[in-house]
């Protein structure tokens, strides 16, 4: 390792290893400082980022922020690195990379970004992230092109997905019904319907997912159900017949993150195994969900680098990126605010925090959504939300979460509306997915214009879904 040296003002700041690089040049959030290895001050960061920005690109081939030797989630990344795909910007500093990516995303060469997926190492992203101001990351993610499919088919231009999250305190089946029959009434629920379970039965896990698997197959709806329960729950369902779209799992992008989890990488890649062979795919073959989120990591004591130092939160986040891209996600999201303040301070840090998981996300070739949330203790407020809900629509985020009236009443926080996605997408020119859709005009759901209407005595089949909710 070669310790760094960068100057602002006269002043010489040493920067011992790439990780206290890394997390030097970090823009300010609470939870490297809880960590102690944030700038002390804005001269440092402004140092450190100088560096950054003139170190070669393939530096993170040969010199590691969490040891190959000790870590799986560094081994799987670079032992599927994809030389090939980094040939194009090999010869690159991490400076120069960001100006290649800013360049293609003015011409509009989505090909040329989405290409470097498979070549990317998630620290490279990371830094390159680290560079980048707010409206760079919404340019380059905007220009970052990453489909995938089950029954619905997510991250096309032109299209915002949603997440229809119809949690109840006590998994009342009328009160998850209810809530699903409202989202679908307003547009919502063509990435996934998925519910946070209330507990981690597996008799419960299977009751919810055939819950909303008659739903689905009754009415014909052209998206995919979620129990997010734990991936050993979710593997026991599968043993016992039940309809599972998709594998759900928290991962962390460390080792001992992932251990504090209680899942492998060989565990991941089992229940992955069980649901393709169910074959319920339509559009595509993409059956595992991941959810992470910045201060995970750190939350668990799992942390530290090379020589036991603390990794800045944001590449942490990053390599959960490179977990979750080995098992070709239908869907990934950051829930952006939901661990509290100490991870994530103010709306600031919570906006900037969500559109770095974004692009990062999408870099490395990931079907990127986010959870625009935030904790009632945190320094942020409903205006907070609704500026990272545009930028991200703005972005090409492939899909927002939703609840009923924006306050999830299991879970205790703050998150978008239902209505609050029929906004973005009205404002930004976007639809949903393209079947979805189909299915709600099919559904007499949508005006001439393809919006979503209002409910009306006219629209006999949505009337129809309606009075489910009540039998």
């Amino acid at each position: 390792m070669t310790a760094r040296r960068g100057t602002v003002a006269g002043h010489a700041y040493e920067f011992p290893t790439l990780v206290e690089l890394m997390a030097k040049a970090t823009p300010l959030r609470s939870g490297d400082v809880l960590a102690g290895c944030a700038a002390e001050s804005a001269a440092e960061r402004v140092a450190a980022q100088t560096v950054l920005a003139d170190l070669p690109l393939a530096t993170f081939l040969d010199e590691q922020v969490v040891g190959y030797d000790e870590d799986d989630v560094t081994r799987l990344v670079l032992d599927t690195h994809d030389a090939a795909a980094f040939a194009p910007v090999a010869s690159l500093t991490v400076g120069e990379f960001r100006d290649r990516l800013l360049a293609w995303a003015a011409a509009g060469d989505e090909a040329a970004i989405s290409a470097l997926a498979p070549g990317l190492t998630p620290e490279m992203a990371a830094a390159t992230s680290k560079l980048m101001r707010n409206a760079d990351l919404v340019a380059v993610g905007r220009r970052t092109r990453v489909v995938t499919g089950l029954r619905s088919t997510l991250g096309l231009p032109g299209r915002l997905a949603s997440r229809l999250q119809p949690n109840h305190p006590t998994d009342d089946p009328l009160g998850v019904t209810a809530s699903i029959v409202d989202g679908l009434l307003q547009g919502c629920g063509d990435a996934v319907i998925g519910i946070n379970p209330a507990t981690d039965s597996p008799a419960r896990t299977v009751a919810l997912l055939e819950l909303v698997d008659e739903v689905i197959t009754r009415y014909g709806i052209p998206t995919q159900s979620c129990v997010l329960a734990h991936v050993t729950t979710t593997l026991r369902a599968l043993e016992q017949g039940a309809p599972v779209d998709l594998v759900f799992q928290s991962v962390a992008g460390t080792q001992p993150g992932n251990r504090g989890f209680g899942v492998t990488l060989d565990l991941l890649a089992e229940a992955r195994a069980g649901a393709l062979a169910l074959g319920r795919g339509t559009v595509g073959s993409n059956v595992t969900y991941f959810e992470t989120g910045q201060g995970s990591a750190l939350s668990a004591d799992a942390h530290r680098g090379i020589g036991g130092r603390p990794v800045d939160q944001q590449t942490l986040e990053t390599r959960a990126y490179a977990v979750a891209r080995h098992f070709e996600p239908l869907l990934v999201n950051t829930v952006v605010g939901f661990i509290g303040p100490e991870y994530l301070y103010d709306g600031k840090q919570v906006l900037r925090a969500g559109l770095e998981d974004h692009f990062c996300g999408k870099l490395l070739g990931l079907p990127m959504g986010v959870d625009v949330c935030y904790t009632n203790h945190a320094e942020v407020d409903e205006d907070d939300m609704d500026a990272l809900m545009l930028l991200l629509g703005t972005a090409g985020c492939t899909f927002l979460i939703a609840v009923p009236g924006m306050d999830d009443v299991m879970l205790h926080y703050q998150s978008l509306a239902f209505s609050d996605v029929l906004t973005t997408r009205s404002v930004l020119g976007l639809r949903p997915a393209p079947e979805f859709e189909a299915w709600l005009a099919r559904m007499d759901l949508l005006d001439d214009a393809g919006r979503v209407r209002e409910l009306t005595a006219d629209a006999p089949a949505a009337r129809a879904l309606l009075a489910a909710a009540s039998t």
